[in-house]
């Protein structure tokens, strides 16, 4: 593999599809039992014990504002590492792991500038598909990072 091509985790939130660098992802899990908190974050959706660890777990649905729906057998949380500490995230389905060339990722279109500069790194084009590669550093960042050192 050349320094330019990558692997990306891609998964689904509804309808579309997302990614993250590999390097990016611990493990991924099947849907377990979440125990809730009494904090503010909508999006946190509480902690789970992973092995002895306890990891807080973001639900991805509503970071996005997209209607909830009922888990199924396709739910995962994927477990990401985020300033030292795993999180992880919730997400419908994993659906594969693609391998890209870098110069094949393009840039968010300027319709989307309100949130690119946040959370999107950029847009892959997989056949009829269009994948949103995500910046989890800075998805995780703001309200999320005050929750989380909270709950340390």
């Amino acid at each position: 593999m050349s320094e330019e091509t990558g692997q990306i985790i891609v998964f689904d939130i509804g309808e579309e599809k997302f990614g993250v660098k590999i390097t990016e992802v611990h493990e991924i899990i099947r849907m377990k039992r979440i125990t809730e908190l009494p904090i503010n974050s909508p999006y946190i959706a509480g902690i789970i014990n992973l092995r002895g660890d306890i990891i807080s777990v973001i639900d991805l649905r509503k970071r996005f504002g997209i209607e909830d729906i009922v888990e199924d057998d396709n739910t995962r949380i994927i477990v990401v590492e985020f300033e030292g500490q795993n999180v992880g995230l919730i997400v419908d389905a994993v659906s594969e792991v693609l391998h890209i060339d870098e110069s094949k990722v393009d840039v968010p279109p300027r319709s989307m500038s309100g949130i690119k500069n946040d959370y999107i790194r950029g847009i892959i084009k997989v056949g009829e598909h269009i994948v949103i590669l995500l910046e989890l550093a800075n998805l995780l960042k703001s309200k999320e990072k005050i929750e989380l050192d909270k709950e340390s």
